[in-house]
């Protein structure tokens, strides 16, 4: 049975590649964009305010780390099925659930940085700051 982060990451490889696989080299970069802005958004915004910053975008490529996030976080909330019901649980959750769903968040996009440098070759400052 894998581990934990072991699921994180196999699950961050896998959307990291698609995009790698199914977008142009702008698209790519909207995408690093907001991975490399999210643990940021996290640790400052909150969980419920970064997701919800990610959902007012309206940039499909952007819109793509939403889904993403989904998906990862639906492995620890049943609830969790697709953007909609990931910001629906979030802005219900009591203080413990939230919290957990905000580690369980900033985990996930660690993975998601390492692979945009690693497999998309864009480093945090090379990333398009455009909407």
């Amino acid at each position: 049975m894998a581990m934990l982060d072991q699921e994180r990451a196999r699950l961050a490889f896998a959307h990291v590649q698609e995009v790698k696989n199914g977008n142009n080299e702008a698209g790519r970069r909207k995408y690093a964009t907001m991975v490399h802005a999210m643990p940021a958004l996290l640790r400052s915004a909150g969980l419920s305010q970064a997701l919800h910053f990610v959902a007012s975008r309206k940039d499909q490529n952007q819109l793509k780390l939403l889904e993403h996030l989904a998906r990862q976080l639906a492995r620890v909330d049943a609830r969790i099925e697709d953007p909609a019901t990931l910001l629906e649980a979030v802005r219900g959750a009591e203080l413990r659930r939230y919290l957990h769903l905000t580690q369980e968040a900033l985990a996930c996009v660690t993975w998601y940085r390492r692979f945009v440098q690693g497999e998309l070759k864009i480093e945090a400052g090379e990333s398009d700051d455009g909407d």
